[in-house]
């Protein structure tokens, strides 16, 4: 399965991608490993999807807001990677939800995101393990957030594998050779 196509033949637009708002890379590669930091339900125009979900948001608007997010995570992983055709597969997925404390269907809400990695990479390699957990608030009132790792494949080509100035939110030069400044 091509990921790159499956994108175009789900007729899914990625958001831009995130940049971080704090002390920290959106990505950090080790090895052949990506760790993709906590990401937002960040909307095509920018926006967030936010709000408790158990009051504030539904069962389903949570796990709309959840898949949001898996586009956010993708939306980086291409940005840094330069193609999603080099992820061999997801490893781990941890969501959280920002709910009330009488809400627990967290796992169901965290299948948005999962169901959208299934459907872009196929069972053997966007099916990983998964924690789905809920927290009494999140940063800024978003109703989810999700961080994620992925096993990545090495480029044929050295220079294919670097991007075009997204250092993944550290200084061009920092020694990570997946960027070039």
């Amino acid at each position: 399965m091509n990921p790159q196509k499956r994108l175009k033949e789900l007729n899914l637009q990625l958001p831009k991608a995130p940049n971080p708002k704090g002390i920290y890379k959106a990505i950090q590669i080790q090895g052949n490993l990506a760790y993709v930091s906590g990401h937002t339900p960040l909307r095509q125009d920018g926006t967030l999807i936010l709000g408790k979900v158990g009051s504030d948001l539904t069962l389903e608007q949570g796990k709309t807001a959840a898949r949001q997010v898996g586009l956010a995570i993708l939306a980086t992983l291409k940005s840094r990677l330069g193609s999603l055709d080099r992820i061999s597969r997801l490893i781990k997925v941890l969501g959280m939800v920002n709910s009330t404390a009488d809400f627990f269907n967290h796992p169901k809400v965290i299948d948005g995101c999962s169901e959208l990695f299934k459907e872009v990479f196929g069972i053997k390699r966007g099916v990983g393990a998964r924690s789905a957990i809920g927290t009494a608030s999140l940063p800024g009132n978003i109703a989810v957030e999700i961080e994620a790792i992925f096993e990545i494949s090495k480029c044929k080509d050295k220079t294919s594998s670097l991007l075009s100035g997204d250092s993944g939110g550290v200084p061009a030069g920092s020694g990570d050779p997946t960027f070039r400044s």
